[in-house]
């Protein structure tokens, strides 16, 4: 397949964290041609870490409601940064893990790069919870491209 061709899954969650894997990408990976899938997967926390979560069905159909609004408004952001930077490509929202969504796509879509930024979180919670970053670079098929911002690793030692 020929360089201005590729396939590039790039990880975006509306974070400061994966706008700066993004443009880190444009800067110093991006290919004249590339073609662009923007994967975002929907967490619905706010709705399922709410201390509201006994509350009455309205409280929680407003709560999704709201949800799926902040969903829709950065799907629509995603879109037209797309179009900002004069790229070709889409945006797909998968609900389900993130990483194991962004892998699938990567897969389904025969992408031969994926891009992540990091959540930059402490030790302690890496442990435990994982990361998105670290699933995909255990789990994709393909070259992983991992930005950690350089104030990050600072501030979470």
């Amino acid at each position: 397949m020929a360089q201005s061709e590729r396939t590039v899954v790039v990880a975006m969650d509306g974070s400061e964290n994966s706008d700066f894997g993004f443009d880190w990408y444009m800067k110093n990976a991006y290919h004249k041609g590339d073609h662009v899938i923007f994967v975002h997967c929907p967490e619905y926390h706010t709705v399922v870490q709410s201390p509201m979560v006994m509350a009455d069905v309205t409280v929680l159909t407003d709560m999704w409601k709201e949800e799926e609004k902040r969903i829709k408004e950065l799907l629509e952001k995603l879109g037209q940064q797309m179009k900002d930077h004069g790229i070709g490509g889409k945006v797909k929202s998968i609900g389900g893990n993130p990483g194991e969504v962004i892998c699938q796509v990567a897969k389904d879509e025969k992408a031969e790069l994926i891009v992540t930024g990091t959540r930059g979180m402490g030790k302690i919670r890496r442990t435990f919870l994982g990361s998105v970053s670290d699933y995909i670079l255990h789990h994709a098929h393909v070259p992983v491209l991992v930005c950690r911002h350089k104030d990050d690793h600072a501030h979470h030692q």
